[in-house]
């Protein structure tokens, strides 16, 4: 890389970049990931949260871990309920690269008398934690976004209730979250 490009300003870091700058806390998130811990990276714009992302994916990629990133801020914030959470399965196909193999509309409509968040729920059980048998980890990117939804509670309390099915369900402990944004823990979740 010339002298002239080195610094990039902005935007994230691609993982091969000369001039990121590995942390105490990438080993930590790595770590918790890995161990399959519930793990939030809350801080101020251009601190290097989607750096440490792309990071933690790659190095958790070579484990042999699966991965997505989910960008919500993609799905939109104007939109309804139903269309939220397909927007975020969807997202999780396209990060999985399962669009070509599960047909999302087709699937959606199936299972149309269930709430969306049980759709997601269903969804994750009965398509991604047997399409895999490694240990999936989601990353949820620009979660600021989502403050202003009316539903973001049942999101959020959907994540923790993955955690605790892993009492009743075992494949659940394959399954691990990875939250980043700029927000307090008290701006997601009020219950």
């Amino acid at each position: 890389m010339s002298p002239t490009n080195y610094y990039k300003v902005g935007g994230s870091l691609k993982y091969t970049h000369p001039t990121y700058v590995k942390r105490e806390g990438d080993r930590l998130l790595i770590d918790a990931l890995r161990n399959r811990d519930f793990c939030y990276v809350l801080n101020s714009r251009q601190m290097g949260k989607s750096s440490l992302r792309i990071q933690a994916m790659k190095q958790l990629e070579k484990e042999g871990l699966k991965c997505a990133s989910i960008d919500v801020t993609k799905i939109g914030s104007y939109v309804t309920q139903d269309a939220w959470y397909q927007g975020f399965a969807s997202e999780l196909l396209r990060g999985f690269r399962l669009r070509e193999k599960v047909k999302l509309n087709h699937w959606w409509q199936e299972h149309s008398a269930a709430t969306p968040v049980q759709r997601l729920g269903d969804f994750i059980e009965d398509v991604l934690l047997v399409e895999f048998s490694q240990t999936l980890v989601i990353f949820v990117d620009e979660i600021d976004s989502m403050i202003k939804l009316k539903f973001k509670d049942d999101f959020f309390a959907f994540i923790r209730a993955c955690y605790n099915q892993r009492v009743d369900n075992q494949d659940y402990e394959r399954l691990t979250f990875c939250l980043l944004g700029v927000a307090t823990v008290s701006d997601l979740i009020q219950d």
